[in-house]
């Protein structure tokens, strides 16, 4: 509320007592220029209702034309006026003009009716500067300074071209008259020839200023150049007065040029939006290409026949997991940054959210082509390969049935998510809204038909099973002996070929002796075997008796009598070759010992170095050390470090190949594998870029929204403080609690758009609820900062909230009233006029995007700058 109180702080003008008031009007009454100016000011209105005033202290002394003078700058009418000729008639309309005053936030200090009607000169000439100051003056701002700052500003940035014109305040820099001639020049240069004034002659330059402002501007005569020219130090009040005067006169060129960077500053986010829009789509659909092409290739389960090929495909896997995965990751990642940025610049600037392409949402990325794979499984689940199979197969069925009801249940949320999004761009009104939830519907018709089927296969297998179970003892002696001596000849076999399990030469030397026991044992295995396939024959007698279809099966084994023999003629084969690879073996096992010490050296000083980079960055992260740029520095010269340190992980790599290639897949020496090293360098480097995308994307909060540092530390600790356990997330009543410490107001005043209280109105609100906030209005607020009903507040979700119910966004109804500035009060706009306006890009950009205008005023080539406007907010198309 402005006050001659306030404006003695902001402009040494007021007066805070009767003696200050006093003061102020005998400072006034120090010269002439003060009184003529404040004069030819008043009449510079009063002439537009048909009157003036002579005597300023006499004139308005009845009120009446003090009571025109206000009607006439505010546009407003005021109470009737008293018509009669008494003093109790006078200071009745005195007082309604003061009274009117004071209706516009303005507290007229130790000024009363009486002391205007008495001619008090002090005070009436007090009035008047306050009247100045309140319709003239305050409302002069440019880029958000103070009015009288604004108003110096504009008048350096409009002389700011002129040779010897040096504005600096406003009595001395404007003695010469070159000021003014400069401000007139600049707006109307055909009424001044600048080039011909002269520094060394002020009466000339201030005379000429003086008619030419008169006369063609409409500016009357507020100064007298001669005594501006004998005065050291010319009246302050006066001159403002008199340039608040031009001010206004090219107010209308003012209006064009704020409309136009308006519009400039609206187009250039719109072209930006659209760069990152198209940005995004591409990244997005390159990454949905490499997946559809990665897909076929991970899911390919075909053995090879030789062992080579084997090899290589493992190298295969190796490559992709070390070179072709670790980018592709880094890619979800900045697609993901990419998303969250454009959304809050969006958000920041009004605009609606963007709605990527059919299958190209962050969260779609990596489902629907995983979705996919599960397209045949309604005709496995179809097959009736259960009718023909042995109960050993019946089993082995319903294990890899269980397995693929779990594999299924694990894929329920993926589901769920798709209806989320069906959901959610629903909610947006997404225009194609119909296909997204026939395509929705069609992927849950499929689930529901996929659990059908899984429930009627299960029954089927049961069924069958139950069935067979009555020739299951036929095979249950032979499968009781066949398969631990089985089990003892695969043991054999695997112990005899094992060359990878001995780590020391004492170790050996345990082996050579096992083995020599082991050739002892021989001898008795052999009659083991001769007893099994006795068994074995007798059981062919007994299915080909009851005419088993199973003869020569077994639903307990699948142990047959050749690979019996074939197991044991090995078993005869290895027991040569053991004796040498033992040998072999010692000179082997000390060069894979050199490898793991040296995978394992770097790996213990790898591993720690990645955790205490994820710890450090968290930490600054929460921290409140400097400004956000400070921390957006901090943070980038720590992702540089982390950068530089990717040399160490190839060699651990290199080494880890080598460790691979000697089939080593132990070491005591490190408790880090190269799987967890990779994973935690691809968490840093993901984690790295989100905290610096999260920091940056506050940066463009606080400027937006016009959020101070101080603030944003203030938002930080309180969100801090309530983090309790440093997920970088709040619950819902720690959300609750950091609003209320903030003095936020979620209690009985829905209609408070401040979102803030002051200390007295946090207690009564405190004390109001008994610590029970409106579950209505939190129930909003959550909706706002958790639209997924996740059940957590991120930090960027409480800044925004924080920012969005502590500040203004540009609107289309703002872009509208700049274009129809730039139109000349037009309901169109034509090219010319966006060409003169606007700078080539934008202009160019605007008239490919405008319709034409089809109204009744409109003229061939007229555009539709409205539309137009509501299109930049998603309100209507482009």
């Amino acid at each position: 509320m402005a006050s001659l109180i306030i404006l003695k702080d902001e402009w040494n003008l007021g007066c805070s007592s009767d003696d200050e008031v006093k003061e102020a009007g005998t400072a006034m009454l120090g010269g002439c220029q003060p009184s003529l100016t404040f004069t030819a000011w008043c009449n510079s209105h009063l002439r537009k209702a048909g009157t003036q005033i002579e005597n300023i202290e006499e004139d308005f002394r009845d009120g009446l034309k003090l009571m025109l003078l206000l009607e006439v700058i505010s546009g407003e009418r005021l109470a009737k006026p008293e018509r009669g000729k008494m003093r109790v008639h006078k200071i009745s309309n005195v007082n309604k003009a003061l009274d009117f005053i004071a209706s516009k936030g303005v507290k007229l200090v130790s000024i009363g009716a009486e002391e205007i009607v008495d001619g008090n000169v002090k005070m009436t000439l007090g009035m008047i500067w306050t009247i100045i100051l309140r319709f003239a003056i305050q409302d002069i701002s440019v880029e958000e300074t103070s009015a009288k700052e604004g108003l110096l500003l504009w008048c350096q940035r409009k002389t700011a071209p002129y040779k010897n014109v040096n504005i600096q305040n406003f009595h001395i820099s404007w003695k010469d008259g070159l000021g003014f001639c400069a401000l007139i020049h600049r707006h109307r240069p055909e009424l001044i020839d600048y080039g011909k004034l002269r520094k060394d002659d002020p009466l000339t330059n201030l005379n000429t200023a003086f008619d030419v402002a008169e006369k063609y501007l409409d500016i009357p005569k507020m100064l007298d150049a001669e005594d501006i020219v004998g005065t050291a130090r010319p009246d302050e009040k006066a001159i403002m007065t008199y340039v608040s005067s031009f001010y206004h006169a090219f107010s209308g060129a003012q209006k064009a040029e704020t409309a136009a960077n308006r519009i400039c500053k609206v187009l250039a986010v719109n072209q930006e939006n659209e760069q990152l829009m198209e940005d995004y789509e591409k990244l997005a659909s390159d990454l949905l290409e490499w997946i559809r092409r990665t897909i076929p290739w991970l899911e390919n389960r075909v053995p090879e026949n030789t062992m080579h090929a084997m090899q290589q495909k493992l190298e295969d896997f190796r490559d992709y997991r070390r070179l072709h995965k670790p980018p592709k990751v880094q890619e979800k990642c900045q697609l993901e940054i990419n998303f969250n940025t454009l959304q809050t610049k969006l958000r920041l600037s009004n605009r609606p959210a963007f709605m990527p392409s059919e299958g190209r949402m962050v969260s779609g990325v990596g489902i629907a082509p995983y979705l996919s794979a599960y397209a045949g499984k309604e005709a496995m689940l179809r097959q009736k390969d259960y009718e023909t199979a042995t109960l050993s197969e019946i089993k082995a069925l319903l294990k890899k049935h269980e397995a693929f009801e779990s594999d299924l249940a694990a894929h329920q949320d993926r589901v769920e998510q798709i209806a989320a999004i069906a959901q959610e761009l629903n909610e947006l009104d997404y225009y194609d809204s119909p296909s997204v939830n026939a395509r929705c519907q069609k992927i849950c018709d499929q689930w529901d038909n996929l659990g059908a089927l899984t429930q009627k296969r299960r029954e089927a297998l049961e069924r069958t099973e139950k069935l067979l179970e009555t020739i299951d003892q036929l095979y249950l002696e032979y499968a009781k002996r066949a398969a631990p001596f089985n089990n003892w000849m695969e043991g054999a076999m695997e112990d005899l070929q094992d060359t990878f399990i001995v780590h020391t030469i004492e170790e050996i030397q345990g082996l050579t002796t096992a083995h020599e026991q082991f050739k002892a044992t021989l001898p008795d295995a052999d009659k083991e075997r001769l007893a099994i396939l006795g068994i074995h024959n007798e059981v062919s007698k007994i299915v080909q008796t009851y005419h088993v279809n199973m003869a020569g099966t077994n639903p307990y084994t699948s142990i047959a009598p050749q690979e019996i023999n074939g197991k044991w003629d090995h078993v005869r084969q290895l027991v040569p070759r053991r004796d040498q690879a033992l040998t072999e073996e010692h000179a082997r096992q000390q060069h894979n010992e050199r490898l793991r010490k040296q995978f394992g050296a770097q790996a213990n000083v790898i591993g720690p170095w990645i955790q205490t980079k994820m710890e450090e960055i968290g930490r600054i992260s929460i921290e409140m050390h400097g400004t956000l740029e400070d921390q957006l520095n901090h943070l980038r010269q720590y992702e540089k470090s982390i950068v530089n340190y990717k040399p160490k992980i190839d060699q651990l790599e290199g080494d880890h190949q080598l460790i691979q290639e000697a089939l080593i897949f132990d070491n005591k020496h490190t408790n880090y594998t190269m799987e967890h090293i990779r994973v935690g360098w691809e968490q840093l480097l993901t984690t790295i870029a989100r905290t610096i995308n999260e920091v940056e994307n506050q940066i463009l909060t606080r400027d937006a929204k016009g959020i101070s540092q101080e603030q944003m530390n203030e938002f930080r600790a309180s969100f801090n403080h309530f983090d309790r356990d440093h997920s970088g997330t709040l619950g819902p009543e720690e959300f609750k609690a950091c609003l209320i410490s903030l003095g936020y107001d979620i209690g009985n005043d829905p209609q408070k758009k401040t979102g803030m209280m002051d200390t007295d109105d946090f207690r009564a609100c405190l004390i109001s609820m008994g610590y029970n906030m409106g579950e209505a209005e939190f129930a909003r607020i959550m909706s706002i900062v958790d639209p997924n009903r996740l059940g957590v507040v991120t930090f960027q979700a409480f800044i925004d909230f924080m920012s969005r119910e502590t500040a203004d966004t540009d609107t289309a109804d703002q872009v509208m009233a700049s274009f129809k500035i730039l139109a000349g009060d037009k309901n169109y706009i034509t090219e010319d006029e966006l060409r003169r306006e606007l700078p080539p890009d934008q202009a160019e950009y605007c008239i490919a995007r405008m319709a034409p205008y089809a109204g009744p005023d409109s003229v061939p080539g007229a555009l539709d700058y409205m539309s137009f406007s509501t299109a930049l907010y998603g309100e209507s198309d482009l």
